[in-house]
Parts: C-alpha cells; structure tokens; sequence
C-alpha cells in the first residue's frame, strides 16, 4: 500500500513538472472562502486561456525542487501556504490578474472578515422597525432616530476602513441592512512568468491611472517631436501644417512674392498705401 501512495505522488509530481513545462506562466491564487460555484464559473471563463488544478502544496514544493526552469522558481515555495488553485497559463500575468479581479462578488460579512473598501452606511431609512436594531446600530456608532414608525440612520456613517476586520457586534448589523462588504473570489498571491516572480502587489494595475499616464507620455512625446521636428506617422500632417505656417510668415514678411501669398502682399501694400495718404497733407 505504502509504495502504492509513492508510486502515485511520484506520477503526481511528474504531471506538475510537465505541466511546468508546458506553460510560460505559473499563478498560485489562494482559495481562501472561494464558493464552489465561483471556481466552476471561472473554469469555464478560463477553459481556453489557462489551466486550473488544486494541487496539495507538499506536491507543488517537490515538482519546484526538481524543476530545471530557470529564473527564480524556487521562491515559488514561500507562497506555498493554505489552500491554494494553481494556474498553468500562456496569459499575459497582469491579465489574468485582472480577469480574477473581475470574477470577484460582494458577499455579506462574517465575523472575522475583512472589510474590501471603506463600509459605509448611508443616511435614511431602513426600512427596520423600532427595536433591539436601535442599540445595535448604536453599538456600533451609527446614529439613529425614529420616524414614521421606522429607524433612519441620521447620516452617512464609516463603520469599518477597508482591509479592517469585521466585529462580532458589526458583522449582523450589516447583514439586516443589506450591505455586502467583503470580496470573495480567487486573490492571486503570485504569478511565476518566464522566469520572473511577480508578487500579488505588483500584479494589481490602476487601468484609470494607466490610461491617464499613457495619455501624458504620448502627449509628451508628441510634443517632443513637434518640437524636435522628428518626422513620424502620427506627427506628419502636422509638421507639415507648421512648416507651411513658418514658410508663409517669412515670405510674407520678407516681401517675396508667390503664388500662395500674392494676394495678401498686394493687400498689405495697398492697406500701407491708404495708411501714408492719410499722413500727406492735402493741398
């Protein structure tokens, strides 16, 4: 039985290697509260971009002990705590990374867990009738008043920061208001590409400031050329507006007639001329 069990670790481990090999990229998301039904959702959002596979972390540290990738694989091994989903992946990290993000949903609390955002409790009506509810909302400092037979909350209260635990007295609470505030979902702790670790702190990508920076550095570097006179695809029309502009004022200005300004050095010399009249005296 027991050279059974090590038979079967040892084809186990071999399949992870292979599997290592197959793929550029090699995700460790933790399972931590992850619903069932999520994990399915996301097989089936993933099913043609990466491949996913509970492994038991004793397995994953050996195939990365014996593993012959290069880079840094070996520091796969500190991330290799709790229950985790590998992803063997061809997948840019930063998308995959954002593909997760995005199969997250807002569940109500438990005790214990950690707020996603700042948990806020908006100002009105409850919707709850005068009770128990008033010193629970009290306990955790939101400030009520009766009217109409329900309780409103007077204003717009922060009951708990975001990355804060959620309390025993705060947890039900939120719960009979309906306010969902916790994240659950696939959170990737670190992504293995190509020999580089990238840590889950890195993966996570402001596309608002993304995009506002990636405007600024074009519009910087459009500038750049414009002023450099670098010709380039996206610059030429209008360095050529400008160089027309430039060889217009200066044969406008030294007098040369062309074609293109003929007329207005004509103009400009009969405006000159109405202007000298008028400093002649008349006899």
């Amino acid at each position: 039985m027991q050279r059974q069990v090590l038979r079967e670790k040892a084809e186990n481990v071999k399949e992870i290697r292979e599997l290592m090999q197959k793929y550029e990229s090699i995700g460790i998301a933790s399972l931590y509260k992850v619903r069932a039904s999520q994990l399915q959702e996301l097989r089936r959002k993933l099913e043609k971009n990466a491949y996913l596979r509970v492994i038991k972390n004793s397995l994953m540290e050996r195939a990365i002990s014996d593993s012959k990738a290069g880079g840094n694989i070996k520091e796969l091994k500190g991330y290799l705590q709790g229950p985790n989903l590998f992803l063997f992946t061809n997948i840019n990290p930063f998308k995959l990374a954002l593909i997760l993000q995005r199969s997250k949903i807002k569940a109500f609390a438990k005790v214990g867990d950690v707020a996603a955002e700042d948990v806020v409790v908006p100002e009105g009506n409850t919707g709850l009738p005068p009770g128990p509810i008033i010193s629970q909302l009290g306990s955790v400092g939101i400030p009520t008043r009766i009217e109409s037979g329900s309780v409103w909350v007077n204003r717009d209260t922060v009951v708990a920061e975001e990355g804060e635990t959620i309390s025993q007295s705060l947890a039900p609470v939120l719960s009979k208001l309906g306010i969902k505030s916790v994240e659950m979902g696939l959170t990737l702790k670190v992504v293995y590409d190509n020999g580089v670790i990238i840590p889950e702190e890195q993966l996570s990508l402001d596309l608002d400031e993304y995009r506002k920076n990636l405007g600024e550095a074009y519009a910087q570097a459009m500038n750049l050329s414009l002023n450099t006179a670098i010709p380039a695809p996206e610059n030429i029309a209008m360095l050529v507006q400008i160089a027309a502009a430039e060889a217009y004022n200066l044969a406008f200005s030294a007098g040369v007639p062309t074609p293109e300004i003929i007329s207005d050095l004509l103009r400009k010399a009969h405006y000159e001329a109405l202007a000298l009249s008028e400093k002649i005296p008349k006899q």
